[in-house]
């Protein structure tokens, strides 16, 4: 359990395993926080000014749809991996700006947003058509 303190209030957010498969068959794992509501999906990672380089916050938006995210409240650069319904990358919008309120479209209809600190994709070499591994995705 990873525990996040806001003020007065703490919270506890359960880490579940997500893998990341290149083309070549390279495999990166993460643990990360899963937003499957819409409060969650709204708090996302605002306000935190730290998080390890392995985890992530997976945004599971329930229906595919266009969407787009922004930073506003959000201390941390992230790199945003657009998520189609079989778990293919669509699009990464990397190194985002902290506290921004400019909108950042998936470009097409997804089913999630993986949020990843900023610069892991080009770090690990992560692209547009790598597969996401989670008992999310339909494979």
């Amino acid at each position: 359990m990873a525990f996040l303190a806001f003020g007065a209030l703490a919270y506890a957010q359960a880490m579940e395993a997500l893998s990341i498969v290149g083309a070549g068959g390279q495999r990166q794992s993460f643990q990360v926080e899963v937003a499957r509501n819409d409060a969650d999906r709204a708090q996302g990672l605002m306000y935190r000014r730290a998080m390890p380089e392995n985890q992530g916050m997976l945004f599971d938006f329930g229906r595919v749809a266009p969407v787009s995210m922004w930073m506003q409240n959000t201390y941390l650069p992230l790199d945003m991996l657009f998520v189609r319904p079989d778990g293919t990358i669509a699009r990464i919008a990397a190194n985002t700006e902290p506290l921004s309120t400019r909108t950042i479209p998936s470009g097409e209809p997804i089913l999630a947003v993986l949020e990843l600190n900023a610069g892991t994709a080009a770090r690990l070499g992560i692209k547009a058509g790598d597969k996401i591994e989670h008992g999310m995705f339909k494979h």
